[in-house]
């Protein structure tokens, strides 16, 4: 192909074996375009007494006119058939080439120049270009499918000595809320834009693929990379900067790209994929709404993220998950409870966040049994804290999701012996995204068994005001991120003043987290939070540690809110 670049091959093809009895001017042509079989009358008309260094461009050298060049390449990216016409004077009048793809490379039919043989001829090929394009691509986007992809990205590997291809995987940011919200008309709507805006960004010898869902592909054919992979991804990322607009409402879904050069980064089909879904990882985990390029650095880095996931499978029964309690504290500085905080200590790496380990236990179904194992254990220890102290726990997504979550909530505290109004369950807001009749019922069962329920980092995912209207909840905890410049961001204050006032007009506490320094302890104090937590009033701790911070707490003059 033109710039070192490989051919493509198609769904149906056609090989010389069709043609040994095919009374017609037919030839065929490797992926470097030399010839190398032609049926005999094709062989008379065109005087070819060897198939040496013969090649398309020396039989019909009209095809190297820009446009019948650009129909040629257009047949080899994508498997379908193109008719051209040119005028060739040793062969007589205008003739009509109809150019397809061949399991080697691309085939070449004249048509005779009877009207009715052409019409025939090219009727039966435009059913025929139908079927195949039906067949390779999807239906809602137009764009090519995952068949297609994976039929044209194995027909580019390995790529020859000189040659690059860069893969580019494509994930939509923040798509699924848009079906959960909005509706799957809505989501169908935004994805046909995608695609659109996707498709006016390539240029020559760049081909974009719908995979699934909302997973898009590109595959392109430079010399330069991978710098001409980047600029292209960044262009993407920018063309979806702007809300696309769907029944009146403006909403926004970003791009992350990852991506994959061969043969640097793989010359083989799951190789160079493995190495754009690493990358796509990687900037998916840097913030999202950017590209990454594969480095050895992230294989590395998904390989001991692999060891820990195999290490996590046994971590519970090897005792190697710890709880860690932070005070929640009342403005004036009395002691309220203890949220219990799951740690993981590997024997190997040391302590692990939670952050990197829980949403691998959740994505591997192991949360119900660590989540019923945090539980207990942390209720065993509430037993010795005084009878009034709150025990906070964090429920994961996959753990609130998990059948049956209400009947182990009660058995733990019939086993251990604890009142249902001590403890307090924490969930995310993401968790009502899901599945939204059966939260309802979950979230009233623990009402009824006297849970207190809290709504975990508010103001930070979606903040309907409708799960405040519909849901039970008796807490919601700000988010640290509001907490972290209030008091020197005053858009910041109004929000933490607008949320205390909402919280506590529909009859709930507020919690602030992340409380670090005295200035935002007093400023919360001043506008009425009920409680706050953060390393200003006290670190997490082992559970053998609590007695002798409650005993400093208890010696300290409860004047205003001050370092414990």
């Amino acid at each position: 192909m033109p710039d070192g670049d490989t051919t493509l091959p198609g769904s149906p093809s056609v090989d010389s074996g069709f043609f040994a009895d095919f009374d017609e001017v037919v030839s065929l042509y490797d992926e470097n375009f030399q010839l190398i079989e032609c049926t005999p009358r094709h062989r008379e008309a065109y005087v070819v007494e060897s198939l040496i260094e013969t090649s398309l461009w020396h039989i019909y050298p009209e095809l190297l006119a820009p446009g019948a060049k650009s129909a040629v390449e257009f047949v080899v990216a994508t498997g379908l058939p193109r008719t051209v016409e040119i005028a060739h004077a040793s062969a007589g009048p205008r003739r009509t080439l109809l150019i397809f793809r061949s399991r080697s490379g691309v085939g070449v039919v004249e048509a005779e120049s009877s009207a009715m043989y052409r019409e025939t001829f090219r009727q039966s090929e435009s059913d025929r270009a139908l079927l195949l394009h039906q067949a390779t691509h999807d239906v809602l986007t137009g764009l090519p499918n995952r068949r297609q992809f994976s039929d044209q990205l194995r027909g580019a590997l390995p790529v020859p000595n000189g040659a690059q291809v860069a893969l580019m995987q494509i994930d939509l940011d923040d798509f699924k809320p848009i079906n959960d919200t909005l509706g799957h008309g809505a989501g169908d709507a935004v994805l046909k834009m995608a695609a659109d805006r996707i498709r006016s960004i390539l240029r020559d010898r760049e081909f974009a693929y719908r995979l699934a869902g909302d997973e898009f592909a590109v595959i392109q054919w430079r010399s330069d990379q991978p710098s001409e992979a980047e600029r292209l991804a960044d262009a993407l990322i920018n063309a979806f900067k702007e809300p696309f607009m769907v029944e009146g409402i403006n909403v926004f879904v970003g791009a992350s790209v990852g991506i994959a050069v061969a043969p640097e980064d793989g010359n083989e089909v799951e190789q160079l994929m493995k190495a754009a879904d690493i990358a796509l990882y990687a900037a998916k985990k840097d913030g999202r709404g950017r590209s990454s390029t594969f480095t050895r650095s992230m294989l590395v880095v998904l390989e001991q993220r692999e060891m820990l996931r195999r290490s996590l499978r046994t971590a519970l029964q090897e005792g190697q998950f710890f709880l860690e309690y932070q005070p929640l504290v009342k403005p004036s500085s009395s002691v309220a409870g203890f949220e219990a905080l799951l740690r993981w200590r590997h024997p190997l790496v040391g302590t692990i966040p939670p952050n990197v380990f829980i949403p691998m236990a959740e994505a591997d179904g192991l949360m119900s049994d660590i989540g019923r194992w945090l539980l207990e254990r942390a209720c065993r220890t509430a037993m010795d804290w005084p009878s009034h102290f709150t025990l906070a726990v964090n429920l994961s997504p996959a753990e609130f999701l998990h059948e049956g979550l209400t009947d182990r909530v009660a058995q733990t505290l019939d086993l251990v012996g604890m009142r249902a109004d001590r403890l307090e369950l924490e969930i995310t807001e993401s968790v009502l995204l899901e599945r939204t009749i059966n939260n309802l019922d979950t979230l009233n069962t623990l009402n009824v068994l006297g849970v207190q329920i809290s709504l975990d980092d508010f103001g930070t995912y979606y903040s309907s005001l409708s799960y405040l209207k519909n849901f039970p909840f008796d807490t919601i905890k700000i988010d640290q991120y509001f907490i972290k410049d209030l008091e020197r961001n005053e858009k910041g204050q109004t929000i933490v003043r607008s949320i205390i006032a909402l919280a506590h007009g529909l009859g709930m506490n507020v919690t602030a987290e992340g409380v670090e320094t005295a200035g935002q302890a007093a400023w919360l104090q001043k506008e009425g939070c009920d409680r706050l937590q953060g390393y200003f009033l006290g670190a997490p701790m082992a559970a053998d540690a609590i007695g002798d911070f409650l005993r400093k707490a208890s010696a300290t003059p409860a004047t205003g809110l001050q370092r414990i």
